[in-house]
Parts: structure tokens; C-alpha cells; sequence
């Protein structure tokens, strides 16, 4: 018997979605309204995650965040959540495009811990409560110290779990213990930000995940979910198990699992585009690597 599962107020499968651009490095709406087009109704998505991490969120503008929402919200809303992500080192901008992004069609923001400044935890709780006040739409926090710098503390992911639209997590802890000591006490739907932890955090009551790569393989990764739920774990675990070369060369090559997914959807002939700088485009070694993992994988999901 698997354990029963907790509200999952996004969906389970959700992708970290690329950000399309031009060849010139616009914006590419179409681009994106095709992707997304692709990922919920061939790919099995439950929702999308716009402007995060993956998405490029420091190298573009709030018009273009904005744009980018209303845009994917017209190609899909209805058959699948958008969440926005509205996070910066800066509540009062946090604010501002947590407004923006809800009145441009959003479900659901993505708020990630302030970044640089290294806030205190009361100060970080302030943070999420400021922007959770400003909206009527949930949230989900977005936990990355690796990136951030701070972690989301246990007892005050506890503390924030009674806001009424602090709602979700994205995991990026890397704490299993802290993460089902939260998921154990509170009814904080947990999504996995890591892909190797997709199968375990979801064994420990997490709600699903929001998947880097997802964006080539969005079945693949989802079948994982599909087979623990059929109360199939060894079925789970043979899933999760043959998307570890897609997932090691995607999200821990050493680059970027925006440069790697843009590499890999632009040799499928997918809306991709480049990136934009600092970062630089995966080389031909690179890409090929991803297609050889992509090409097995394909085989049996695609």
C-alpha cells in the first residue's frame, strides 16, 4: 500500500519551463505558446513553472516576465497550472512582480528565498509573508540555499505553513529529514526541485515535481509518478532508474540545466533559442551526449 497522498494544489508534474528566444535573443511568445502547447497535451504536464531558475529569470525584464505569463496562460490555461516565478533579492520589487504576474494569468507564484543579503530567518519569514499578503493567488516557496545562500529553517517553514496561500514547496534543500519533518506536520504540498530526489521525496508524501528536464523528456519523468501511484514501487524505481543518464547529463555535466535543455531542445528542432549571457551555449560534445541519453530514453516513453 502506498501512503496517501497530500493536496496536490498544482498538479503533480510540473516542468521548470525554458524560457524561447530568438536567434537575436527576443522573446519568442510563439516559441513559448508551441512549447507549452508541447509539454501539457503531448508531454502529460500538469502544470508550468514560467520565469524560474530554468527560465533565465535574471536576464530578463518585468515587462518580458510578464508578457511571458500571458502569453503561456493563453496557450494552456485551463488544462494546466501556470505558476510565475516572482522572486528577487528585493521584497518590495517581489511584490511588485507578484502583482504583475497575477494580473497577467498566473495560478500560482514561485517566491524564492532572497538571495546575496544572507537575511536572518525572521527576515526571510518576513519576506514570504509580505508577498503572500499582497495576492490572492498560493504560493510556492522555492528552498535553494546552493543558490541563495540561505536555507528556509524547518521551524519556520512550520511558522509559514499557516499562511493560508503559502501552499507548496520547491525542494532544493537536499534535506530529506527536514523536508518530511515539514511534509509530516503540515499540509505543505512538496515538489521535488531536484531530480534525483523525485522518487523519494514522493515516497515520503510529496506532492510531485517541478522538472528541469521535464522540458525533453516530460513522460519519462512522469512515469515515475504514474508507476508509485499504481502502487507498482519496483516499476518506479526501473523508471526512475532509466532517466539517470538524461538527468546526470542535464542537470549535473558541470553546466546549467538551462544551457543543457536549451542544447538538447534545439537539436530536436524544439523552440529554444539561445541563451542569454553570462551564460554560454552547450558545445556540439555536449549536445551529442544529450541526444545519445534522449534517443534511449525516447525508445520507451516517446
Amino acid at each position: 500500500m502506498t501512503p496517501s497522498r497530500p493536496s496536490r494544489p498544482f498538479g503533480r508534474a510540473l516542468c521548470a519551463m525554458i524560457t524561447p528566444f530568438t536567434s537575436e535573443g527576443a522573446l519568442d511568445l510563439d516559441g513559448a505558446q508551441a512549447l507549452s502547447e508541447r509539454l501539457v497535451v503531448e508531454g502529460g504536464c500538469e502544470g508550468l513553472v514560467l520565469n524560474g531558475t530554468t527560465g533565465e529569470s535574471p536576464t530578463t525584464t518585468d515587462a518580458e516576465k510578464s508578457a511571458l505569463v500571458r502569453a503561456v496562460s493563453e496557450a494552456v490555461g485551463g488544462r494546466a497550472s501556470v505558476l510565475a516565478g516572482v522572486g528577487s533579492a528585493d521584497t518590495r520589487h517581489t511584490v511588485e512582480l507578484a502583482k504583475a504576474s497575477a494580473g497577467a494569468g498566473a495560478d500560482g507564484l514561485l517566491v524564492v528565498t532572497p538571495y546575496y543579503s544572507r537575511p536572518p530567518q525572521a527576515a526571510v519569514e518576513a519576506h514570504f509573508r509580505r508577498v503572500a499578503d499582497a495576492v490572492g493567488v498560493p504560493l510556492m516557496l522555492y528552498d535553494i540555499p546552493g543558490r541563495t545562500g540561505t536555507r528556509i529553517e524547518v521551524e519556520t517553514m512550520l511558522r509559514l505553513a499557516e499562511h493560508p496561500r503559502i501552499t507548496a514547496v520547491k525542494d532544493c534543500a537536499n534535506d530529506l529529514l527536514g523536508s518530511a519533518t515539514v511534509i509530516a506536520h503540515t499540509s505543505l504540498a512538496y515538489y521535488s526541485g531536484s531530480e534525483e530526489h523525485n522518487l523519494p521525496l514522493y515516497s515520503l508524501g510529496g506532492a510531485g515535481f517541478v522538472s528541469t528536464v521535464a522540458n525533453s523528456a516530460p513522460r519519462a519523468m512522469r512515469a515515475v509518478l504514474d508507476a508509485y501511484d499504481a502502487a507498482d514501487t519496483a516499476a518506479a524505481a526501473r523508471a526512475h532508474h532509466r532517466a539517470l543518464p538524461l538527468i546526470t547529463l542535464t542537470m549535473a555535466s558541470g553546466l546549467p540545466g538551462t544551457v543543457t535543455t536549451k542544447g538538447l531542445l534545439g537539436a530536436l528542432g524544439l523552440p529554444a533559442g539561445p541563451v542569454r549571457e553570462p551564460l554560454q551555449p552547450a558545445d556540439r560534445a555536449t549536445v551529442d551526449g544529450l541526444l545519445a541519453a534522449y534517443e534511449e530514453l525516447a525508445q520507451r516513453y516517446m
